[in-house]
């Protein structure tokens, strides 16, 4: 049976605002976790994006606010990203058009401009605080914040806010505010460190788990097995045959994103990318011409993965495959939201091909391979066992196989092996000087001029180019011919001295 927003009994203002913003029926996450926030219980929530989690928090705390009417800060929800902080904030605009609750959205990466709106949002006490741990501590640390008679803490995608390193950053946050107030939690995955996490600050929380890492159904799922320089054939290839009205492709390498952009614009598609190195105003610029179907590709790291809501995403691309399989369910939501299809490619390289057992044990199901397009040629074998063994043999796991497994084949950056570079050799000339022959000591061969004595400071002077032959020589003969060349050797070479 479906649950409307009417069945709840949530106050009217907010409920005109609700149709205006087109919502009719409760989705399951919004259905059971309403009713729990609305009878004031501290809440442990899990469940994948794309499920409505947003307004499933956001609908009973504007109603508790609105028939309140409280006069200070009473609602505190805490992000991991500077993107959900933004599009928390302006749903909740949409939600309380008609209610008059106020918020603000407090993150980094902006002008000393917004730094000023933002505190003087805060010190005047908007209703709900939508905030990075960061930014708002570093507003806090200022001194004009005044958290102290908050009544509800909500903290969405908490699991990612662990992952990002947050912990510190939300203890901190937490430990300055009332001991006595509503906390809900809402996490796309539920591993230990949330549980122990939600222990430490919710009280006796009533649960929801709903299709924890399992992607929707209706999001066809393919998979192509390529070699790195095979990827943008296939791209181009999907992008010309494939009815792609808007697409986001994923890459795990900030560097790689503006070489894909490059890339696809040489090739005739609108594209444009977003990552952490763009100032916020350009990433919010480049977000609103996505969602104005302005941009036919949009070319992100993992940052866009969670919480970024853009209707109408046809198609999402996996570049590479994420480190973590639970990413992985994270990417491939952004299609198929609110009950649309979607398509979700991945290309897997043979260092990736263990992960992607990964990715296929996690959410119980074999994903099909696809044949190559017609002139990329062929791919490399589905062998992740194998191809692990070959890796490791050349490398790193999961790098590819030559000059120790490096892809470009370069020795990564800081990294020296012992013995090489002038430094080790000058530690090896300095372990070892050359000394005075000893007295006693053989003369050199007949015919071979002795070597001039070198002045304190001066270089050593060049040999003669015979005895630079002989030295070579000696070095790669082997063993046994050097013995049986022993006569020889005597004759032409003096004996070694104590330096040598």
């Amino acid at each position: 049976m479906s649950v409307t927003f009417d069945d709840f009994s949530l106050q009217p203002d907010l409920l005109e605002g609700i149709r205006s913003m087109g919502y009719k029926q409760a989705t399951p996450i919004q259905a059971q976790a309403i009713p729990h926030i609305l009878e004031s219980k501290d809440l442990i929530a899990c469940a994948q994006t794309g499920t409505g989690k947003t307004a499933a928090f956001l609908v009973p705390i504007l109603s508790k606010i609105t028939e309140a009417k409280f006069d200070f800060t009473s609602t505190l929800v805490l992000v991991p990203t500077r993107e959900l902080a933004k599009q928390i904030d302006d749903q909740v605009e949409g939600l309380s058009y008609f209610t008059g609750a106020t918020s603000i959205a407090i993150y980094g990466g902006n002008n000393a401009q917004n730094w000023d709106q933002q505190k003087k949002a805060l010190t005047s006490g908007a209703d709900i605080i939508v905030a990075t741990p960061g930014r708002l501590i570093a507003h806090m640390q200022m001194g004009y914040v005044r958290l102290d008679q908050l009544k509800y803490l909500i903290l969405d995608e908490a699991d990612k806010m662990l992952d990002m390193g947050f912990m510190d950053d939300l203890m901190k946050i937490i430990s300055q505010l009332p001991k006595e107030r509503q906390t809900l939690m809402f996490s796309a995955t539920m591993p230990p460190k949330i549980r122990t996490f939600a222990k430490q600050i919710l009280q006796e929380p009533e649960e929801i788990s709903l299709s924890i890492s399992k992607p929707a159904a209706n999001i066809d799922q393919r998979i192509y097995l390529v070699y790195d320089n095979q990827k943008l054939r296939v791209l181009q290839h999907i992008l010309k045959d494939a009815q792609v009205q808007t697409m986001i492709l994923f890459t795990s390498r900030k560097n790689a994103v503006n070489d894909i952009v490059r890339s696809l614009q040489k090739m005739g598609f609108e594209a444009e990318g977003i990552s952490s190195d763009r100032t916020q105003d350009e990433r919010e610029a480049t977000l609103q011409r996505f969602r104005n179907k302005q941009l036919q590709v949009l070319v992100a790291t993992d940052v866009m993965s969670r919480g970024i809501d853009v209707e109408g995403i046809s198609h999402v691309v996996n570049f590479d495959v994420p480190q973590d399989a639970e990413d992985y369910v994270h990417r491939i939501g952004r299609t198929a939201r609110a009950e649309t299809s979607g398509v979700a490619i991945t290309f897997v390289s043979e260092q990736d091909q263990e992960r992607l057992v990964k990715i296929e044990k996690l959410i119980e199901r074999e994903l099909p391979k696809l044949p190559l397009p017609e002139g990329v040629g062929e791919g490399p074998a589905f062998d992740p066992v194998g191809n692990s063994k070959r890796n490791s043999r050349g490398g790193r796991p999961g790098a590819p196989a030559g000059r120790g497994g490096r892809p470009d084949g370069n020795r990564p950056e800081g990294r020296r092996r012992e013995g090489s570079g002038p430094r080790d050799n000058n530690r090896r000339r300095e372990a070892k000087p050359r000394t005075e022959r000893p007295a006693g000591s053989a003369a050199p061969a007949e015919g071979t001029a002795p070597r001039p004595p070198r002045a304190e400071g001066q270089p050593q002077a060049p040999r003669g180019e015979g005895e630079e032959i002989k030295r070579k020589k000696k070095r790669r003969k082997p063993v046994s011919q050097k013995l049986a060349e022993g006569g020889q050797t005597a004759a032409t070479t003096a004996p070694p001295s104590s330096g040598e």
